[in-house]
């Protein structure tokens, strides 16, 4: 039960972030287009959006629910999750024409090349960190080796 609190708190504070930087991204965005007002509805789906986004990510990249899992399949079933809540918010908050089939593929199309931009990005960050740490355990077992030599 305690781990599962623990889980709790977490996927809260990450929702919260997740909230805040949406709500900033909208704010530019609003100011760049001269948009002056700030639509509740918009900013219901944020939360809503935000909520789900933290969630399916607490779900699915990490050992809170799912202990073992590779993380090509993790990513997948991020998207399986995240992609029809975050379809439903925009359908039931109307960020765009709901009736254009075109709008649908232009959102699934934006998705998917955030989540492959978002992806890449984790990838790189892990190679970079992976080759740091495993430059200073060399340097660790160097200088430990040295020492017992002395």
């Amino acid at each position: 039960m305690k781990r599962f609190l623990k889980g709790v708190v977490e996927w809260k504070l990450s929702a919260c972030a997740m909230f805040t930087a949406a709500t900033f991204f909208y704010l530019f965005f609003s100011f760049l287009y001269g948009v002056d007002q700030v639509y509740t509805r918009t900013l219901w789906g944020l939360f809503w959006a935000s909520a789900a986004g933290s969630l399916c990510q607490a779900v699915c990249f990490s050992d809170w629910i799912i202990k073992k899992l590779r993380y090509t399949w993790r990513s997948l079933l991020f998207v399986l999750f995240f992609l029809p809540a975050l379809s439903l918010v925009a359908w039931r908050t109307g960020w765009f024409p709901a009736d254009q089939a075109g709008a649908w593929v232009l959102f699934a199309g934006i998705f998917f090349l955030i989540f492959l931009v978002m992806t890449l990005g984790f990838d790189v960050y892990f190679q970079f960190t992976g080759r740091k740490y495993d430059g200073l355990i060399g340097q660790y077992r160097r200088k430990k080796e040295e020492d017992e030599r002395d």
